[in-house]
């Protein structure tokens, strides 16, 4: 059973959520188009904004997110079984189920949902439903590359510091080398 449409009427304002959530990591700007349009209006589409996904609307009511499409759905459904795109609709190659995870869900949970519905994008809705953004998993890279790089310069700092607290003492054994000395600090 698939799960109603995604209510499009995005809001535009950001809500100050306590922590770390999807709510400011997720685009905003979600490009969409009609469920009824032709498969190359949607490539070109695609070409022109360089995304890799487009959200669907219901073509009785463009507010409403029908499904979503995505260039390997294009790859695998269309090209690949050599289908011409001007026979089609761009519906036909769409994912109906829709993968929501609220605002305040964190990086965690995205990525549990992702590997649980074998998906690479999903929506990020507020509490009320409505649609806040998408989420893909490059931008769930770029934001892990940004915390293990804090984490790097964490350690260097740690190093500069440590390095700078000791001082070499010369060594009374024979070995020649250099011991060091931590200077305490009260």
């Amino acid at each position: 059973m698939c799960p109603p449409p995604i209510d499009l009427r995005v809001t535009s304002q950001r809500t100050a959520e306590p922590g770390f959530c999807l709510a400011q990591l997720c685009q905003r700007d979600i490009l969409t188009l009609s469920a009824e349009a032709p498969v190359r209006k949607a490539a070109e589409m695609m070409r022109t904004h360089h995304v890799g996904a487009l959200a669907l609307t219901d073509p009785e009511d463009p507010t409403r997110v029908a499904g979503v499409v995505t260039d390997r759905d294009l790859v695998i459904h269309l090209l690949a079984q050599d289908r011409t795109p001007q026979e089609q609709n761009i519906g036909a190659f769409s994912t109906v189920h829709l993968i929501r995870v609220p605002g305040t869900a964190t990086v965690h949970e995205a990525v549990k949902a992702m590997v649980q519905h074998g998906v690479r994008r999903i929506f990020i809705t507020e509490p009320n439903g409505r649609l806040m953004g998408l989420l893909s998993i490059d931008d769930l890279l770029a934001h892990l590359a940004d915390e293990l790089s804090a984490l790097s310069q964490a350690l260097r700092i740690g190093i500069d510091l440590e390095s700078s607290r000791t001082t070499p003492v010369p060594s009374s054994g024979d070995s020649g080398g250099r011991m060091y000395l931590a200077m305490h600090e009260p």
